[in-house]
């Protein structure tokens, strides 16, 4: 009776098993496949927002961005420029300084110290060899708060 049993249980499992397996077949027949070639995907591109107004305001530049057919991640080299979808990170440069630094979370930009006055925040796509992609550029006006603040006498 155990073993009987069992035999209808390992064929209950199996056919739910095969059930399954077709219904996400056939569910996937019109999508293209997870996988293209990396030349095939559609160009990279990179959105970044305004600076946020209100830590702005306390002197803090938070730059927000999304990107389109590449994900920003800690990856580097040769073999990671052939993954698909496309990897990479952001290089960021601050008013066109030596400066430059790799971002490589899709968490926003955050600046601090900048001097009051305008400034402009370079940000350029790179694959994980470096190669640019891609370059934005966001304007941001530091404000002054020694100006803002009332004075003491």
């Amino acid at each position: 009776m155990r073993s009987l049993l069992r035999q209808v249980s390992a064929a209950v499992a199996g056919a739910a098993f095969c059930v399954t397996a077709f219904a996400q077949t056939a569910s996937d027949a019109g999508r293209p496949p997870a996988l293209l070639p990396v030349e095939s995907e559609p160009a990279p591109k990179l959105i970044p927002y305004p600076p946020l107004p209100e830590p702005l305001a306390r002197g803090v530049v938070i730059v927000q961005f999304r990107t389109e057919n590449f994900r920003i991640m800690p990856v580097f080299g040769k073999t990671a420029v052939e993954l698909s979808p496309r990897v990479g990170h952001l290089h960021v440069t601050v008013d066109n300084t030596p400066g430059t630094w790799a971002h490589t979370s899709e968490d926003p930009i955050i600046v601090v110290g900048l001097t009051p006055g305008a400034h402009k925040l370079r940000l350029e796509l790179a694959d994980p060899n470096h190669k640019i992609l891609g370059t934005e550029t966001v304007s941001v006006n530091v404000p002054d708060l020694k100006a803002s603040q009332p004075h003491k006498h």
